[in-house]
């Protein structure tokens, strides 16, 4: 599922285009390769998503209310990707109607919901009339083949992003990461672990999905196959380990990953675990460096891994001042560097993550 040069999307993200419920949407538009022509959320009809990203040219992109006025615009959309990613992966009932006149009107399908779409009779018929493609990233690999203990190739350093909670920005360190990194001339390869990752890279497996007995091999095949394409292998961390709903994935990747070292990600401002579902129930976040040494803990009960780093998500403060404060105050609390690689960029982040992941000892060398 590689992205094309020549695929050109519509997000359908209806009233849901937000840093949150939107996560999918925002991350394809901030790092896929594919042309995005318009956001379909008539709730915001006449915006902009630059006002949400920021002046790049690539972010200039209309907010539009239906497909019909998407379908208008020049280059012609060929294809139709789901923007959401809600607890529990469901297709919202009101979407069915703008999907099938998707397809009618020829458009391919992308969605990373857990309710797969082509095993939708109706989709499915509908697909195969008007000759399009539904592909769900979710769909879980054939591939059923639990941890062999796997040790890193020799001269690879293998990174994990991990967080204090669910939708923070892993993916999106991860991915600024791998970008400075590449600037430094370093030979590097991101291993997408989600949906979103998946439609940016190309490539990867969506472990939520996976059956559970599967998740470490999975990840251990995946990883692999990042550390042939790189010599620094940065992958996408998911969920929160002390999460009360999404746990299992993030002990899954720590653990088949074996992660030389972790990026802990955070969002200051956040004091409980996102639960929409159960707005009633308050989950608190630990605090930062009992946190780290969990990590720490956790990870060597299958191998040795440090947290050498934290990487913030400043989006709850709106003062630049004030958000380079925070980040000064909470590396100095943790002791590790610290910096936001989206709002600020990750070049000086990466210099000193990569000189403490080289003075790791378990690190071997080339």
């Amino acid at each position: 599922m590689p992205a094309s040069a020549n695929r050109r999307l519509v997000i359908l993200a209806e009233g849901k285009f937000s840093y949150h419920n939107g996560k999918t949407a925002m991350g394809v538009i901030r790092f896929g390769r594919d042309t995005v022509l318009a956001v379909i959320d008539s709730t915001q009809a006449g915006g902009n998503v630059k006002t949400w990203l920021g002046e790049k040219p690539r972010f200039d992109i209309p907010i539009v209310a239906s497909l019909d006025e998407a379908l208008a615009l020049e280059p012609r959309a060929n294809a139709l990707l789901i923007g959401i990613a809600p607890t529990g992966g469901r297709l919202p009932e009101s979407w069915r109607e703008v999907i099938l006149a998707g397809i009618a009107a020829g458009l391919d399908i992308q969605s990373g919901l857990h309710t797969f779409l082509g095993d939708d009779p109706e989709f499915a018929a509908a697909a195969a009339t008007a000759g399009v493609k539904i592909v769900d990233y979710r769909r879980p690999p054939e591939r059923h083949e639990t941890a062999v203990g796997r040790r890193h190739a020799p001269g690879k350093r293998v990174i994990l992003t991990v967080g204090t909670d669910c939708a923070i920005g892993k993916m999106s360190v991860a991915l600024e990461l791998r970008r400075a990194a590449v600037d430094a001339g370093r030979s590097t390869a991101f291993v997408a672990t989600g949906q979103t990752g998946m439609m940016i890279e190309g490539s990867g497996v969506a472990v939520d999905r996976v059956i559970s007995d599967f998740v470490q091999g999975t990840v251990e095949e995946i990883v692999a196959e990042g550390e042939r394409r790189g010599d620094w292998v940065l992958v996408e961390g998911q969920g929160s380990l002390d999460h009360p709903a999404y746990s299992c994935v993030t002990l899954g990747l720590i653990h088949g990953s074996t992660p030389h070292a972790m990026v802990l990600v955070h969002k200051p401002g956040l004091t409980a675990h996102d639960f929409d579902h159960l707005p009633e129930r308050s989950f608190p976040l630990a605090p930062l460096g009992d946190f780290i040494r969990l990590h720490e803990q956790v990870a060597s009960l299958v191998a040795p891994s440090r947290v050498v780093a934290v990487a913030l998500n400043t989006s709850l403060i709106a003062d630049e001042a004030e958000a380079r404060r925070v980040i000064a105050a909470i590396g100095a609390e943790t002791g590790l560097p610290c910096a936001d690689p989206v709002r600020f960029g990750g070049d000086g982040l990466w210099r000193d993550i990569e000189t403490a992941v080289d003075a790791l000892p378990w690190v071997t060398p080339a």
